[in-house]
């Protein structure tokens, strides 16, 4: 039973984690088949993570009141059914439509297979499994452009979706033998229309970033329409989406503040940089997406300082260091980016892997903050400000690359596309200083004494990469 519970957890963790950055490598495949324009290409990205932050509030009270069984069954079965639709798709709407159903069907796999830590195993065990989801979240990471590149180069962009059929398979069948909970109508009811509301805000506000001109301009101002409902209707709620200790403590709001911070710069770029590669260095899909292999090892192997760094320096400056990094690391790809080779960039790309892996404080230091009935809406929205920050970095460093890229192009697509790739770079290395100097007075409160943070050491992993 243990054995098999590590395994569905391993699997889900890894192929939920994949598809966020598996079509990084392909994106121009689609796009030359498809015919896709950059704002379209960007929502085969953006449509995968946004129903992914906007419905993860509320998955984790859903999955208790539905069980574990249904939920990852349904959420299993809608899962590989996004991927078989985008493997077979022929047009823009559809393969974004089928990416939707993917994230929404993410949004409640990884609460529920995270509750199969609590559930099928005993305090020890969970540290096993925490470490196994963590392991599967960094292999997806230096996996998926890789991964991406060969099937788009020798089998096909449709292939990056039919590959998550096998684990959908494999998980439908241990899912017969794990232990799981059932229904519980008891468990409150979700804020769903808070969810539905907040959600659509979201959308509308990153239609915005990408589309740009005067029909963005009336998108944001809905979407930032619909934000504000939310947050005046949450201040008179009886039962909030939000718990209003978790938005009154500055420590935990200033984490997601930071986290945005990080991943509307590092996300955007990491998604354009194949496209680049492709576009301006004529590399093909599978070479395109390997040097971003180097983010991820960096990751892994600058992981391990964490705990020694945190004691000494404390979580803030931690993270202020490895966000200073993640910006050095930018600037270096930057001032090479006219060179039209890899090898140059690779320092810079090593820079910003070590620098995301010293950022890692910010979630496990906002959990220790949080009373213990907190901590699984805690982990939910540090999740879901992962993946918000994800859309809107595509979206963001999208549109600078669109506007500079339009102003420069009489010299020719592909400097021109340079030009704006390095002013999405310069963009995303000005966040993360302003994350850095946010971090340093934000996040130096005091972490409270909670009794009971040793049952949490299962959550922090929620928000890593």
């Amino acid at each position: 039973m243990i054995l098999r519970t590590l395994v569905m957890i391993a699997l889900g963790a890894f192929v939920t984690t994949l598809d966020n950055t598996i079509v990084a490598a392909g994106a121009p495949s689609i796009a030359r088949d498809l015919a896709l324009d950059l704002p379209a290409l960007q929502w085969v990205s953006i449509g995968y993570m946004l129903p992914f932050a906007g419905l993860l509030p509320v998955a984790g009270t859903l999955v208790d009141r539905w069980g574990q069984a249904a939920t990852l069954r349904a959420g299993l079965l809608a899962f590989g059914a996004g991927a078989a639709a985008g493997g077979l798709a022929t047009t823009a709407w559809l393969v974004i439509s089928a990416r939707v159903l993917q994230g929404a069907a993410a949004a409640f796999l990884v609460p529920a297979l995270l509750s199969l830590l609590r559930t099928n195993l005993d305090a020890r065990r969970r540290a096993l499994g925490a470490t196994v989801w963590t392991a599967c979240l960094a292999v997806a990471l230096a996996l998926g452009p890789t991964l991406g590149g060969v099937l788009s180069e020798y089998l096909g962009w449709g292939w990056i979706f039919f590959v998550n059929l096998p684990f959908v398979a494999a998980m439908l069948v241990l899912l017969r033998t794990v232990r799981t909970t059932g229904r519980d109508l008891a468990v409150a009811r979700p804020a769903v229309l808070s969810m539905l509301v907040v959600t659509t805000g979201m959308v509308l506000v990153t239609a915005a970033v990408v589309e740009l001109g005067e029909g963005g301009a009336v998108l944001g101002a809905a979407g930032a329409g619909l934000v504000i409902w939310f947050v005046l209707r949450e201040r008179r709620a009886r039962e909030r989406l939000v718990p209003a200790e978790l938005t009154g403590h500055r420590v935990f709001t200033g984490a997601l503040i930071v986290q945005l911070l990080w991943g509307l710069g590092v996300s955007g770029v990491f998604f354009f940089t194949p496209l680049l590669h492709q576009e301006s260095l004529g590399l093909g899909p599978m070479l395109a997406g390997l040097p971003l292999v180097a983010v991820a090892v960096a990751v892994v192997a600058a992981t391990p300082l964490v705990p020694w760094a945190v004691p000494r320096f404390g979580p803030h400056r931690t993270v202020v260091a490895g966000l200073a990094t993640v910006a050095a690391g930018l600037l270096a790809v930057a001032a090479v980016n006219h060179v039209p080779e890899v090898l140059p960039r690779l320092p810079g790309l090593v820079l910003i892997g070590a620098g995301s892996a010293l950022t890692t404080p910010l979630t496990s230091h906002a959990l220790e903050i949080v009373a213990e009935k907190h901590a699984g809406a805690a982990s939910g929205l540090l999740t879901a400000s992962r993946e918000l920050s994800s859309a809107l970095g595509v979206a963001l460093i999208g549109a600078v690359l669109t506007v500079v890229r339009t102003a420069r192009l009489d010299e020719g697509p592909a400097p021109a596309l340079a030009g704006g790739y390095t002013a999405g770079l310069l963009t995303a290395a000005a966040l993360q200083l302003v994350g850095a100097i946010l971090a340093l007075r934000l996040l130096s409160g005091r972490t409270g004494q909670n009794p009971s943070r040793s049952d949490k050491r299962g959550d922090p992993f929620l928000s890593s990469w």
